[in-house]
């Protein structure tokens, strides 16, 4: 049987800063830092990987993502992007429809949904600043791209449960973050200290019931505490795949973070490692069906 080509189902690339190409600059993404799309490009075809979606960093102001665009324009195959929204944006949804107006932009990435909310109190969906991104992107038929605080858990499900039509991408382990718990390395990447399986899984797993959320096996390296093929996820990673199935689960390197330690290809092969059960059917699922068929990529069927 020939395995379909791979996808990457979460990616960065950035320039460094330039008047063409502005971004912000921290201390993961310093000035003289940059992640092109043909260093991608590169790791991508040696590891047999086709499309990819590029998730915007370095900005959310609409300058910011001029980069991003450069790089959807210049090869319309083989991406899709997810762009960001400023948090005190005045009109959102006139943000969003400008870059998405070509249709490379699929989707926008969310990480404070307005929180935190009290479990014990009544959600006020309404009174989330982000319920005009939600609405729109239920009119608009856009993928919205989580990587929630911890607070914010509260909701998920009520936001879930009001826009069904939505395509929700849980990034990086299903993981709500908590505040204060992000880093970088001094490998410059992300890391996080929180413990596996995510505390905040009494709020996530539920959402294994609607069919519109899928979940990114990917960002290992941040959460683990141990070196590759980072086994303390994979118990994790496992209930994933009984809870959500392979249809609902997508890879995703996390490059550029994940080049110099532990290697494209190590990432890659981190899913054989961690769910060494598979069948040929769900390796392809998570390996890019799932992402080509849910992310409506180029040359996905039904």
């Amino acid at each position: 049987m020939t395995t379909p080509p791979f996808v990457d189902a979460h990616v960065h690339v950035f320039a460094r800063p330039s008047a063409e190409f502005p971004r912000l600059v921290n201390d993961g993404m310093p000035a003289d830092r940059q992640a092109t799309v043909e260093e991608l490009l590169a790791q991508m075809q040696a590891h047999d990987v086709a499309q990819a979606v590029l998730v915007q960093t370095g900005g959310n102001a609409l300058e910011h993502h001029a980069y991003l665009r450069r790089c959807l324009a210049d090869h319309p195959d083989k991406f899709r992007g997810i762009g960001l929204i400023p948090a005190d944006c005045a009109d959102p949804e006139r943000h969003m429809d400008t870059l998405a107006a070509k249709g490379d932009i699929i989707g926008f990435r969310l990480t404070d949904l307005g929180g935190p909310f009290d479990p014990l109190q009544p959600i006020d969906l309404r009174g989330s600043r982000t319920y005009p991104i939600w609405k729109r992107a239920a009119e608009k038929d856009y993928v919205l791209w989580l990587y929630p605080r911890a607070g914010d858990s509260p909701i998920l499900a009520f936001l879930v449960d009001a826009f069904p039509q939505v395509r929700v991408v849980f990034n990086h382990l299903m993981v709500c973050v908590g505040d204060g718990t992000f880093t970088w390395d001094d490998q410059g990447r992300p890391q996080v200290a929180m413990t596996m399986p995510p505390i905040t899984r009494y709020s996530t797993l539920r959402l294994n019931g609607y069919e519109n959320v899928c979940v990114h096996l990917s960002g290992q390296y941040a959460f683990s505490r141990q070196a590759w093929p980072y086994a303390d996820t994979a118990g994790w990673q496992q209930t994933l795949l009984r809870d959500f199935g392979a249809e609902r689960l997508m890879w995703g390197s996390d490059f550029p973070w994940i080049v110099g330690d532990p290697g494209y290809g190590r990432t890659l092969a981190g899913i054989d490692a961690s769910l060494p059960a598979l069948c040929d059917e769900q390796r392809q699922g998570i390996l890019g069906a799932t992402a080509r068929r849910f992310l409506r990529l180029p040359g996905a069927t039904d």
